[in-house]
């Protein structure tokens, strides 16, 4: 189906691809982290990709790196090492295939700020759908850009760090750095 054919309210970025996303797979204190980007836009990264997920992102030698793509790698060495606290690398959460809840709980989760939290109650309450913070852990626990996306700022009520899309451990090592770097 051509971009001209889609019916009205289906996400045209499937079709709308013409030249594959570039990929690549970068070191970080989480493990790996793979990247896909198409254009001067961040369309995925993936926490530890599993081995058969792995082929589908070479590694960082292998690939032609644009002036965009080294940024967006400095400013994650800078985000891992403590000195940066805001990303700025552009996404677009509709042209990546997602649903308007999942864009609407998204949009509510990068609201947080560096080195705080909320809690699932929260997002659901801001993204309006009160009561509904399981159907809002299980949306974040599907986020095709997690640190970008900082779903790791979402926490249960209760004590300890809660789900996270790239395991708890890789979660709280996160909240720990956040909390070690915020300012004031």
């Amino acid at each position: 189906m051509s971009l001209a054919q889609a019916p009205a309210g289906a996400p045209a970025w499937p079709a709308a691809r013409t030249v594959p996303p570039l990929r690549v797979l970068i070191p970080s204190p989480l493990g790996s982290l793979g990247l896909e980007f198409m254009g001067r836009l961040v369309t995925r990264l993936v926490i530890d990709p599993a081995d058969t997920e792995k082929e589908l992102f070479p590694s960082l030698g292998a690939v032609k790196t644009t002036d965009f793509i080294d940024e967006a790698l400095g400013r994650l060495s800078e985000y891992f090492a403590g000195a940066r606290r805001n990303l700025d690398l552009p996404y677009d959460l509709d042209r990546i295939g997602l649903d308007a809840l999942s864009c609407r709980i998204f949009r509510e989760t990068a609201r947080i700020p560096y080195g705080l939290t909320r809690t699932y109650r929260n997002v659901a309450t801001s993204s309006g759908r009160t009561g509904a913070y399981r159907l809002i852990r299980s949306k974040l626990m599907a986020n095709p850009l997690p640190i970008l996306v900082p779903c790791h700022r979402v926490v249960p009520r209760r004590s300890g760090p809660g789900s996270y899309i790239g395991g708890t451990e890789r979660k709280a090592q996160l909240l720990a750095l956040e909390r070690a770097n915020r300012a004031g």
